[in-house]
């Protein structure tokens, strides 16, 4: 075996000593790392450092001078807990200084716990496991959809033509999320993911077999994937491992038998190397049987350049496509297409429906008319629902831009499926990957089963849109299990998240042109079931105010002596009731965004809710937790406190008050308290 002192004849060395000394040293680097942060995971870093350093030395598409260049292979680290690994890769090639690697887990720094999204080479935040394998399908969804779309000629000369890999790990394929994507890959169809997956029998507690006994080949051989079991630290194998996956009609996963720790002196196959630092003197013995100098992050030259044997020829490659795209961006046909998609273009102007002022429109029947108006000028537009198309009306949109399915990749429409945490999660790898714009529906109460992803997307900074209807009890004889009542405020408790709640169908048309429009920020759309009044402004009119967050439907001369304060279906409500309390100057304010009102200047919102001389009231069909921001102590909070029932929606508003007549009873006895 050759060590570090051997370094001076280098170059007569076999192409396999240079990987296995140069895998030795990335070692060196995962398990310093983690012992000066005093934290981390240095024993499945180990334990895949063998096909990572082989798949990006000898396999992955990039270009070294810009990794974020379009058609580059995505790496995703699903077991992001193993992060050491991937910042040394990136050390390695040259995207991220040894000084930050000395700074792991460390304020400020560009290597902390878990790789994220904003760091060069990250493609998407990992280490809620499970996620980072569904955000992979969801981008190799959309390299599938991009380069169907994207064909230069009829010989099918590609514009778009990558692969996506993912790195899982034992606790991925344990969170249900992994298997939900795992199947929608298969029934997709999507031949450009390739999983490996890290089988080295251990986890925190102990061996992986404590709590699990799938037969993961069979399962995924079951799910439609081309499987092959190896031995993890074979070279040749994964060679021929990945050269096959790269040749077959359907996803592949490459299940890598492995040794926890891999090369450590004498901690091979202990639980414990997962999630704690190797003591200072087993890493001191480790790099002696390395081959390692007892040296702290050592990484010679003769590595680096070895491990960038490819950069000339891939630089190369990324300057043909380039020229490749030049010609395309000039070609009639496809010009439109490549600027909204590869270029990321929003068209300024959007086609809005016409809705009658007046007339009783559901607003998630406006999103479905909103969805229909623009979709044929924006290409990137994918998405579908899980399972709910009549409900949430995206039917037409499924019927006139077709399913995508193995033979039908330019399909815009995705069968999700009863799969809410996946949809959600792929959303977010379609995202991140570029080109795409997905939107996913469901109810508003199964947005608890896609809350981490919602939470990543919102960590992540995506332009992802969500359309969640039957957002109250006005679901009626469902029940309680299907009638949200603390959603929307927990949906609005997530930082970075805006949620859109319209009052009609006009201000639905306007809060899905801001969400398209707003390239860092998640978004929302919680839609009635039923229908509510059209508005009378016009849509001009209403999308200027709807995008202040907050604004006044109904005023009153001079100061108000009650302000009322209404998001959806409440608004109208809250109009009938001011219209009824005559003898009283009342302003109504729809809130559809609580979070681009908090954004507008302390004198408008001052001026729409003046802070004294007047009764705040807020009327929303959910809990009243939350309000007391805008209300203030004293202010009245019209909502619902408790679990919903199952009835007509009519017979539901009245039990639970939300008429009128209750409405201004509440008034007049909250006024009395006051005076």
């Amino acid at each position: 075996m050759h060590t570090y002192k051997d370094l001076d004849s280098f170059e007569y060395w076999s192409i396999t000593d240079k990987d296995q000394f140069s895998i030795s040293v990335l070692k060196g680097l995962i398990m310093d790392g983690v012992r000066k942060a005093n934290s981390g995971h240095p024993g499945g870093a180990m334990s895949s450092a063998d096909f990572i350093y082989l798949l990006f030395k000898d396999y992955l598409k990039f270009n070294p001078k810009d990794p974020s260049w379009f058609d580059r292979d995505r790496f995703i680290l699903s077991g992001g807990h193993m992060s050491m690994l991937q910042y040394g890769i990136l050390h390695m090639l040259g995207w991220m200084k040894l000084s930050d690697i000395k700074k792991f887990r460390q304020l400020g720094s560009q290597t902390p716990g878990h790789p994220e999204a904003e760091i060069k080479g990250v493609e998407c935040t990992t280490g809620p496991l499970g996620q980072g394998f569904a955000m992979g399908v969801g981008m190799a969804f959309a390299e599938a959809y991009l380069s169907e779309i994207t064909k230069l000629d009829e010989e099918g000369t590609k514009l778009v033509d990558h692969y996506t890999y993912v790195l899982a790990t034992d606790g991925d394929l344990q969170e249900p999320v992994a298997l939900g994507a795992a199947a929608i890959a298969g029934h997709l169809g999507l031949k450009k993911l390739v999983v490996y997956y890290d089988a080295n029998d251990a986890q925190i507690s102990g061996k992986v077999s404590r709590s699990d006994s799938v037969n993961y080949a069979t399962l995924f051989d079951g799910l439609g994937w081309n499987v092959q079991t190896i031995d993890g630290h074979d070279h040749s194998a994964m060679h021929f491992a990945i050269e096959t996956a790269k040749v077959m009609d359907k996803p592949s996963i490459i299940i890598g038998r492995t040794v926890m720790a891999k090369g450590s002196a004498n901690m091979e196959k202990d639980h414990n190397t997962h999630g704690a630092p190797l003591p200072q003197d087993e890493i001191d013995l480790t790099k002696e049987k390395l081959g390692l100098p007892n040296k702290k992050f050592y990484v010679p030259i003769e590595v680096i350049d070895h491990f960038r044997m490819r950069f000339d020829d891939l630089s190369i490659e990324a300057g043909k496509w380039s020229e490749k795209y030049d010609k395309a961006e000039k070609n009639s046909s496809l010009k439109n297409i490549i600027a909204n998609t590869i270029s990321g273009k929003i068209t300024s102007e959007f086609k809005d429906p016409d809705f009658n002022a007046g007339d009783m429109f559901a607003t998630r029947k406006a999103f479905g008319a909103v969805l229909d108006s623009i979709a044929d000028s924006m290409p990137q537009l994918v998405g579908g629902s899980a399972d709910l198309e009549p409900s949430n009306y995206t039917g037409n949109f499924a019927k006139k831009f077709g399913d995508f399915t193995k033979s039908n990749k330019a399909g815009r429409n995705i069968p999700f499926g009863v799969r809410e945490f996946p949809m959600a999660a792929m959303m977010n790898g379609m995202a991140l990957h570029g080109g795409v714009i997905p939107f996913g529906g469901t109810f508003l109460v199964f947005a608890d089963y896609e809350r981490p992803a919602l939470r990543l997307a919102a960590i992540q900074k995506v332009r992802v849109i969500h359309e969640f209807t039957h957002d109250s009890f006005y679901v009626g004889e469902d029940g309680p299990t299907h009638q949200p009542i603390e959603h929307a405020m927990s949906l609005r408790a997530i930082p970075n998240f805006s949620v859109y709640r319209p009052a009609d169908a006009k201000e639905t048309a306007s809060c899905m042109k801001l969400a398209l429009k707003n390239k860092n920020v998640p978004s929302a759309l919680l839609l009635t079931r039923q229908g509510v009044p059209v508005l009378e402004e016009t849509q001009k009119q209403v999308d200027s105010n709807v995008a202040k967050g907050a604004y006044s439907v109904m005023d009153c001369d001079g100061n108000p002596e009650i302000v009322i304060l209404a998001t959806g279906s409440e608004v109208s409500l809250a109009l009938e009731v001011a219209k009824k309390l005559d003898d009283k100057k009342i302003r109504v304010v729809s809130m559809p965004c609580w979070e681009l009102f908090d954004l507008q200047s302390d004198k408008y919102k001052n001026e729409l809710i003046p802070a004294r001389g007047n009764l705040k009231v807020s009327i929303e069909a959910g809990i009243t937790h939350g309000w007391e921001k805008y209300i203030g102590r004293y202010g009245l909070s019209i909502g619902i406190d408790h679990f919903g029932s199952s009835a007509p929606a009519s017979d539901l508003a009245e039990e639970f008050g939300f008429t009128a007549d209750n409405v201004i009873r509440k008034i007049h006895e909250s006024l009395g308290r006051l005076l």
